[in-house]
């Protein structure tokens, strides 16, 4: 029988004794300290116990992609030494799966490893939208566009509490950069607010109900984020109907009694009980009303009833190192591959270059670093594959000043010496497997990039490589998107972003066509940074980062200002070639369906990921070119057809009404594209939907153009209008037709007319 190294569960006797019966502590039964305290940490990573009550400590542990649980005690503070456990693909390279079954199972792995670490609640998924590929934490967000963000994130939410594990949806909200990160504002108006950066935190809520959501540093317009009642208690909660527990980021709270009323739960980590001791002074002389504190002391009460029924097993070490292994594959985007390049055949003699083919870079840096329980080097999978020769150089220093300082010798002269060593294998070999990629010291959490280009010491060697030898795969890691100039000079590249302890076995896997690659770009790589949507505005000063795009983000921009880009938003090419064709759309109170039949023209198995984009005809307001509304994957064999139907919600038609101050679906025809990429459209149909919206009522700021943009008001006033003898020119209403009809009495009526017509008009 094979020995199959396991994470052990937690023994019985280690189950705090009051926990056992799963029993919710009534609120009442605690003292007004106990109840402050029991909305603190207790250190960096517990919760604190009130044990003459029976409430347990509750262990929290990050992180998004793999469990990060001290190794040296809860006191720990910082990203010190953890206990190993399986580094997953972080979400730069699960986003790109469009798989919302394969990120479930991720999640479940994630949980079943918690669960057997004693953990309540896993610090994770991240979901924020990557407003500029600036941003350093980019690596643990999922995507440009909030409905992968969203459905992604619920899947990784739902697997994760599938093992009794609490989820921690996070940052809620607008926390799209590391700069100045605890103390900037982000200041968005309310359609992007709405549309863009909480559409997202909106679905993973309503269709998963994270245990808990955190709060991110940021002020939002001006206020703490966790200190404001109408992000946490209003839209979070009533409008959402949340009903878990609200926590801080780590050091998020300004104002411990102002969150409290705010609706924030838990305060993490601990103050050393100063801010428990404001709460209870607050209570005590009135600031504070007892029941507020109550409220988020019962939600802390309610996360450990639910963390205490988890049953927790053994967990398979190496069936999760498998599927890392399978997420890594299934992540790699294959951007270009000329002349059918790859699959490699594995009689072919191969000069693999580049420092992270033989020490990778798979995972981001900060919080959420990962120690793995192993690592597998794309290096020894691409020779475990081989059967002809496989040559290895360097080709350059990961961090050529650490390397100069190690070694004492001149950097310049040691880059020339790796240079020329790759240049000779790669004269010598068939093919070149050159990986290049961005070194952890130029992205990190805790600040975000000054630039989007690979280090100029790759870029020459890529040049002396392609005057070597033509035939060259690139293999690119990277955690935020890089510039890539060269992309028209090679014939193959694969972007592996970021792919976890397995990330070298996966790579190979795609390399010699053991998976066909089926990932999807989730953000647009651009030609330059000056093309950006958020540029010239990003990271903002004086405390304030406007976000001057709107609603323009990613894609978005891209597609709506028709600019060049490098590779769009969806793209991904296959081993295989796929077609779709007879497109239909039917729309009903629950939304709309969209079918359409794809077939695999090529020779090998492949799974398309169809993507569905809807625009509107005519709209009231300024949409984007088109924008994602569905997407779903299809495994297809050699001359295989099959049916694929796209269900687009009803809600996800909506566009948010600043007027009116809520979600609208407006009437009208709806074009449906179907397609590879958001500029690769394969079919089109089209479908008439019957809108929500409901007339606004007619006053005294109403202009004259909106009268008479509705037809049976404009008849009403052009009958008033006769019986009162107005006659206005065409000329005249193109100069007064913006406005308010009570601004001039006479135009177009006078006053008094115009108050009679309007309250017939409102009746």
């Amino acid at each position: 029988m094979k020995n199959t190294p396991q994470m052990p569960a937690r023994s019985a006797s280690s189950e705090p004794a009051e926990a056992a019966a799963g029993q919710r502590v009534p609120v009442d039964r605690l003292t007004l300290e106990e109840k402050a305290s029991l909305t603190s940490g207790a250190d960096h990573w517990r919760t604190q116990a009130v044990a003459r009550v029976g409430v347990p400590a509750l262990v929290l542990a990050d992180g998004p992609h793999g469990l990060r649980k001290p190794a040296n005690g809860f006191g720990e503070v910082g990203i010190g030494a953890s206990a190993p456990a399986t580094c997953f693909p972080p979400a730069v390279a699960l986003g790109a799966t469009f798989d919302p079954e394969l990120a479930e199972r991720v999640g479940a792995a994630l949980g079943a490893e918690a669960a057997a670490a004693g953990v309540a609640v896993l610090l994770g998924p991240g979901i924020n939208v990557k407003r500029t590929p600036l941003c350093g934490r980019n690596f643990e967000y999922l995507s440009e566009d909030p409905l992968v963000s969203g459905e992604l994130g619920a899947s990784v939410v739902r697997g994760i509490q599938s093992r009794g594990v609490g989820a921690s949806l996070k940052h809620f909200a607008a926390n799209n950069q590391e700069t100045d990160r605890h103390r900037t504002s982000s200041d968005i108006d309310p359609r992007p607010l709405r549309e863009i950066y909480l559409r997202g935190f909106q679905r993973v809520v309503e269709v998963a109900q994270p245990w808990t959501v955190m709060c991110s540093y940021n002020r939002l317009n001006g206020v703490q984020v966790s200190q404001d009642p109408w992000l946490l208690t209003q839209v979070l909660r009533e409008e959402w109907g949340f009903t878990g527990l609200v926590m801080s980021d780590w050091g998020a709270v300004v104002d411990r009694v102002a969150a409290v009323q705010a609706g924030l739960d838990l305060e993490m980590p601990s103050s050393g009980g100063r801010t428990d001791a404001e709460l209870v002074a607050a209570v005590r002389d009135g600031r504070l009303a007892e029941r507020e504190l109550d409220a988020v002391a019962d939600r802390v009460l309610e996360l450990a009833r639910r963390a205490a029924g988890v049953e927790p097993h053994p967990v398979d070490l190496d069936a999760h190192h498998e599927l890392a292994r399978e997420v890594a594959a299934r992540s790699i985007v294959l951007l270009r591959n000329e002349g059918e390049l790859l699959p490699l055949r594995p009689s072919a003699s191969v000069a693999v270059i580049g420092a992270f083919a033989a020490d990778p870079r798979y995972q981001g840096d900060g919080s959420s670093r990962v120690v793995p329980t192993r690592i597998d080097t794309a290096l020894n999978a691409i020779q475990g594959y081989a059967e002809g020769e496989v040559v290895y150089a360097q080709g350059f220093e990961i961090d050529p000043l650490d390397a100069e300082a190690d070694t004492g010798r001149d950097e310049a002269a040691r880059a020339d010496e790796l240079r020329d060593e790759a240049v000779a294998i790669a004269e010598a070999a068939e093919t070149v497997v050159l990986f290049l990629g961005l070194p952890a010291h130029e992205e990190s959490e805790g600040f975000d990039r000054a630039h989007i280009d690979l280090p100029t010491e790759q870029l020459a060697l890529l040049d002396d490589v392609i005057s070597a030898n033509p035939n060259v795969v690139v293999v690119l890691s990277h955690g935020g998107t890089v510039s890539l100039p060269f992309a028209d000079r090679v014939p193959a590249i694969l972007d592996a972003s970021l792919l976890g302890q397995a990330g070298g076995s996966g790579t190979a896997d795609v390399l010699f066509g053991s998976v066909n690659p089926s990932a999807r770009l989730t953000e647009t790589i651009p030609l330059r940074l000056e093309d950006t949507p958020a540029f010239g505005t990003f990271p903002g000063e004086e405390g304030h980062v406007r976000y001057g795009e709107g609603v323009l983000v990613g894609y978005r921009w891209y597609d709506t200002r028709q600019l060049d880009v490098r590779f769009p938003f969806g793209h991904g090419l296959s081993y295989t070639t796929f077609e779709m064709t007879n497109p239909r759309a039917t729309s009903s109170q629950e939304g709309i369906a969209v079918t359409v039949t794809v077939t695999n023209t090529g020779a090998v198995s492949g799974r398309e990921v169809v993507q569905v984009y809807a625009a509107l005809e005519k709209s009231g307001v300024r949409r984007p070119t088109r924008e994602l509304r569905g997407f779903s994957g299809v495994e297809l064999a050699p001359g295989e057809s099959r049916e694929v139907v796209i269900q687009i919600r009803r809600s996800d038609l909506a566009y948010w009404s600043v007027r009116e101050d809520r979600w609208v679906v407006e009437t009208g025809r709806y074009t449906l594209d179907v397609g590879a990429s958001s500029r690769d459209i394969r079919a089109t149909a089209t479908v008439e939907v019957e809108g929500d919206e409901r007339p606004l009522p007619v006053t005294l700021e109403t202009t004259f153009d909106e009268l008479m943009a509705d037809p049976e008001t404009a008849a009403r006033l052009e009958v008033a209008m006769k019986a009162n003898g107005v006659v206005v020119d065409q000329a005249t209403r193109i100069f007064l037709g913006g406005v308010p009809v009570g601004r001039i009495d006479g135009f177009p009526l006078p006053r008094r007319e115009t108050e009679k017509l309007i309250r017939a008009i409102n009746a």
